[in-house]
């Protein structure tokens, strides 16, 4: 087993509070030292009480999971000799109300590879992002649906 830690650091500040105006910035802190300014989405709380410049949750849940997509990904793109020497992923997620609930309910994985001489075939590619799908420990935690677009192969992407 393993245990994970993150602070979380707000303070008021000299805004009043109560009236709902104040800002929701804050600071992340993890343990090797690393802090990322934070805050609310400037979709879900208007400007001046978000930070438009600053990560907010939904941006940094939808990065999680690209993340440990991609790490599985190049494990095992390494695991069957291929070489990547570029790996960019613009992700998306969905944010919508169900059941008078707010949840990310579907986030949109879209891996661009490039590799060293030549790379796997589409079928090899897919089943790569696949194996990578199902060792990804986040994906495995969370209700929202993920999925994977490869680049069209006709569109010279990638």
């Amino acid at each position: 087993m393993s245990t994970f830690s993150a602070e979380v650091a707000w303070e008021r500040g000299e805004a009043r509070f109560t009236d709902n105006r104040y800002s929701r910035g804050h600071r992340w802190i993890f343990d090797g030292g690393q802090v990322i300014p934070a805050s609310s989405s400037p979709h879900i709380v208007p400007l001046p009480y978000s930070v438009a410049e600053n990560v907010d949750p939904e941006e940094a849940y939808v990065a999680a999971l690209s993340s440990c997509h991609m790490l599985f990904f190049l494990t095992l793109a390494a695991k069957q000799g291929l070489v990547v020497e570029c790996y960019l992923d613009v992700a998306e997620g969905v944010l919508q109300e169900v059941g008078g609930k707010k949840q990310v309910t579907r986030v949109v994985l879209n891996p661009r590879v490039t590799y060293a001489g030549e790379g796997p075939d589409r079928a090899t590619e897919a089943e790569l992002h696949h194996r990578a799908h199902e060792l990804c420990f986040l994906a495995n935690s969370v209700k929202t649906v993920i999925e994977t677009r490869l680049p069209d192969p006709q569109s010279h992407e990638g």
